[in-house]
């Protein structure tokens, strides 16, 4: 099997410094109740100075029960919660990253679905999370989010002001080769908004992110989960900003908050010419005892299924 040819990184898309914010939630059922709380610590990210500020992965409901789901799930058009941070936006002239929404996709499936929206009120980019939490964790907790969500099979960049933008959720932060692409094809800052659960939170999350910062030489922005949610669910929290050179330059806690930090694209230039790895980077045959279907590469034209 061969893995997709190298090819030089793309340009850099490369701005002033910025302020960004990272709004924190602990989100229930009720889409309303979250509205109102999303909205309260966005203005107040906006009141800091921030001009691009990102809210976590379901910011809309922390429903998980297929059911009661689809009761609440609307499609994109129609979406309420939506439609309202499309006017916020647009009243507080910033970009606001929704980290997630569940959107009704079909009549069986939601789609855990990100939103650029720009500071005119229109979407500017939508991002279908690729990589479905369906695990077993140690503790006894069980998730299947494949039951209620169709993965998504496109990764997404857009372009700020200052700088490219790629997009990631949640669990998309186990699978490098996502953030590999994203980096090659220009982006300098990577969004990770999720709802990492406490326990595999306290074992991987800081590690995780600081490795796919420094792997990508991008600042990465993880705006989270935090605390015990009106379903039961334990979320880790601890938003992030982290630097393109590894280093935590924002943190929050466990609670509702905000946190902002100064995002300056010349940084990304600077530390991938201390360390050009994604340059670096050589297409490679890879030599295995027997083929094997699950290797995270996308076959190019002309290679085997």
């Amino acid at each position: 099997m061969t893995a997709p040819a190298a090819s030089d990184p793309k340009p850099l898309h490369l701005g002033k410094p910025f302020r960004a914010a990272l709004v924190q939630m602990r989100t229930a059922k009720s889409v309303s109740t979250n509205i109102e709380a999303a909205s309260a610590l966005i203005r107040q990210a906006v009141a800091e100075g921030a001009s691009y500020v990102q809210t976590p992965e379901m910011t809309g409901t922390m429903e998980e029960n297929r059911e009661a789901l689809f009761k609440v799930l609307h499609e994109e058009e129609t979406d309420p919660a939506l439609a309202h941070f499309r006017l916020l936006a647009k009243e507080l002239g910033i970009h606001l990253h929704i980290g997630s929404l569940a959107v009704k996709a079909s009549e069986h499936r939601a789609a855990n679905r990100a939103f650029l929206i720009g500071p005119d009120g229109n979407i500017r980019a939508r991002y279908d999370k690729i990589h479905m939490f369906d695990v077993d964790l140690p503790n006894g907790d069980v998730y299947r989010e494949s039951a209620a969500y169709r993965p998504g099979e496109r990764a997404v960049l857009a372009d700020l002001p200052e700088i490219r933008l790629g997009f990631s959720i949640c669990y998309d932060l186990r699978f490098p080769a996502l953030f590999r692409a994203l980096a090659e094809a220009g982006a300098g800052m990577i969004a990770v908004p999720a709802a990492f659960t406490q326990s595999t939170g306290e074992a991987h999350w800081h590690i995780l992110l600081r490795a796919r910062a420094i792997e990508t030489g991008c600042y990465v922005l993880a705006a989270a989960q935090g605390g015990t949610h009106e379903n039961g669910r334990k979320t880790f929290g601890h938003s992030l900003i982290i630097d393109p050179w590894g280093t935590v330059i924002a943190e929050a806690g466990t609670e509702p908050c905000v946190i902002h930090a100064e995002i300056d694209p010349a940084k990304v230039a600077a530390v991938r010419a201390r360390i050009p790895s994604l340059e670096n980077g050589r297409r490679f045959e890879l030599v295995t005892p027997a083929e094997t279907a699950y290797l995270h590469l996308a076959a190019s034209e002309g290679d085997a299924a």
